[in-house]
């Protein structure tokens, strides 16, 4: 598990040593998730945090009307996880679902908290990983409402081409906040 693309992203930032990638491997579990299967449903307590090794994964909710709205995805090399539900122990808002078959490394929130202990570094690594998070999703607001539903589409594309590749339009339109038809007639111009 020593070339795992996990310990490339995760010296993106902070350095391991051997010591380190050894301690790691004894709290990380690594998992095979299928197309469509489920790594958290929506109401269900979120204890982890997903590292998406290769495959790509989305992030969703659906609403008491049962309308779907795509919050974020994962490709290779992203993490991604229900971050209130995870931090507060709450239940989730979102569901994960594999878009298709992935393989993802988990690692529990309570192992986190030893990371930190054991690892100190690694509190630089999720504040570094924490505060990108919090800028990609307020650029997401600020284009939300600077911008019209085209030029977030090209602009989505441009920026997540991998993404655009392997989603269907159906869910590129929720995470636009638009219905899959308005999507395709915007496309069609």
């Amino acid at each position: 598990m020593s070339d795992y693309q996990i310990f490339k992203n995760i010296q993106k930032h902070i350095s391991l040593t051997e010591l380190d990638k050894e301690h790691l491997l004894t709290l990380l579990k690594v998992k095979n998730v299928l197309k469509k299967e489920f790594v958290l449903k929506q109401g269900q307590t979120c204890k982890k945090i997903y590292f998406v090794e290769y495959g790509s994964l989305r992030a969703f909710n659906i609403d008491d009307e049962g309308k779907e709205s795509t919050l974020m995805f994962a490709v290779k090399d992203w993490w991604i996880t229900d971050m209130n539900c995870f931090v507060n122990k709450k239940p989730a808002l979102l569901s994960i679902e594999a878009l298709e078959n992935s393989k993802i490394i988990e690692l529990d929130f309570h192992l986190l908290e030893e990371v930190y202990q054991k690892l100190p570094k690694f509190e630089r690594f999720f504040r570094i990983l924490f505060q990108n998070a919090y800028i990609r999703e307020q650029q997401r607001a600020l284009y939300n409402i600077s911008y019209k539903t085209e030029e977030r589409y090209w602009q989505f594309v441009e920026k997540y081409p991998e993404i655009s590749e392997k989603v269907t339009q159906k869910q590129i339109a929720s995470y636009l906040g638009v219905t899959p038809e308005f999507l395709s007639a915007l496309k069609n111009k």
